[in-house]
């Protein structure tokens, strides 16, 4: 075990030049809780052995499929939901993914793990050429090694924050296409400015790599639009400071799903993410981190009927497309609740 932790540490470059590298290791602003061994044996067996049946959909949920064909046509300024907090953007009338998974399990081995709802709505094949890659962390549910080894070709650019840039290297990702940045730094692509904002959050993909690599949000900004996408996070007042420096925003993406009391400082309930948009000074919020994967012990439409309850007492703007479906974010509709469907235990 020495030899391989001795490994990883060569392997994995410190960043003594970032406020937030400390002791060997990314730190958060706010500090997470501390959970025990025997705390995370005891989640994990939940997980295996003690899951709530309403965890996944009781039959296929709705899907509108995506073609090259339709991407082209689509109006400029555009976002298009592909499951989780994967999305695709049409931007300066160029295409941007941001977090793109396409693999059927968020999971380091495709025989085990978190298992997808339902297929992408387009294949990676389909896909345009891709402007940008924008990676928000390294964990599986929002970094795919298939999906990156499959973009790496078709892909001007690869935005991450730092040590994901690294990361992507070591994969083959060609190093001149890789912008990794700082929590506060920017990046300018095509008249889009993309900056790398705090979040509450943590990183790893194996045992010996907890935190070698920072976690961030994404601003992006042009001269028609603002956008935000959370990542991963915890409500922490770092959402304020942001909606100070670039807000408001046309919309927000903020994470709606797979929370749990026992990791409330990683990952936002319902509630937080309605405090984080008006922190934000948002006008449209597009919940994200939801209806793929079973990551959590509530029932897989407990965000979408929270946040539309809380939305509407707050009288906040929502969109809420169902997977595969587009929006225009500076003119967002409303959209039905496809999520009300029939469900049967499973």
């Amino acid at each position: 075990m020495a030899l391989l932790c001795n490994y990883y540490a060569k392997k994995i470059p410190p960043y003594t030049d970032s406020p937030q590298f400390h002791d060997g290791a990314f730190k958060n602003v706010n500090p997470r809780q501390v959970v025990s061994a025997a705390e995370n044996i005891q989640v994990l067996w939940n997980f295996i052995f003690n899951k709530p049946k309403q965890t996944k959909p009781g039959q296929p949920l709705p899907i509108k499929a995506l073609s090259t064909g339709h991407l082209l046509q689509s109006p400029d300024n555009s976002v298009f939901r592909l499951g989780h907090s994967s999305l695709l953007l049409k931007m300066k009338n160029k295409y941007w993914l941001i977090d793109p998974v396409f693999s059927k399990r968020a999971s380091p081995v495709q025989w085990l793990g978190p298992e997808r709802f339902q297929d992408t709505p387009i294949t990676i094949d389909e896909l345009p050429e891709i402007e940008g890659v924008l990676i928000s962390h390294d964990h599986y549910d929002h970094l795919d090694y298939d999906a990156i080894m499959r973009l790496k070709e078709k892909t001007r650019h690869f935005l991450a924050p730092l040590g994901v840039g690294d990361l992507l290297r070591t994969w083959g990702v060609p190093a001149e296409k890789i912008v990794q940045l700082d929590w506060w730094q920017d990046y300018s692509i095509e008249g889009i400015t993309f900056i790398s904002t705090p979040a509450r959050h943590f990183s790893g993909r194996g045992l010996f790599d907890s935190n070698k690599r920072l976690w961030t949000s994404w601003t992006m900004i042009s001269d028609n639009f603002r956008l935000f996408f959370s990542g991963d996070s915890g409500y922490f007042d770092g959402f304020k400071k942001i909606g100070e420096a670039y807000g408001p925003f046309d919309m927000a993406f903020l994470e709606t799903g797979a929370y749990d009391a026992g990791w409330r400082d990683i990952h936002m309930f319902p509630e937080d993410t309605i405090k984080a948009f008006q922190d934000l000074k948002g006008k449209w919020l597009f919940p994200i981190h939801n209806a793929t994967f079973d990551l959590a012990f509530h029932s897989w439409d407990a965000p979408f009927n929270s946040i539309v309850t809380l939305a509407k007492q707050q009288g906040i703007s929502l969109s809420v497309p169902e997977i595969g479906a587009g929006v225009e974010f500076l003119a967002p509709s409303v959209e039905k609740p496809w999520w009300n469907i029939n469900q049967e235990s499973n």
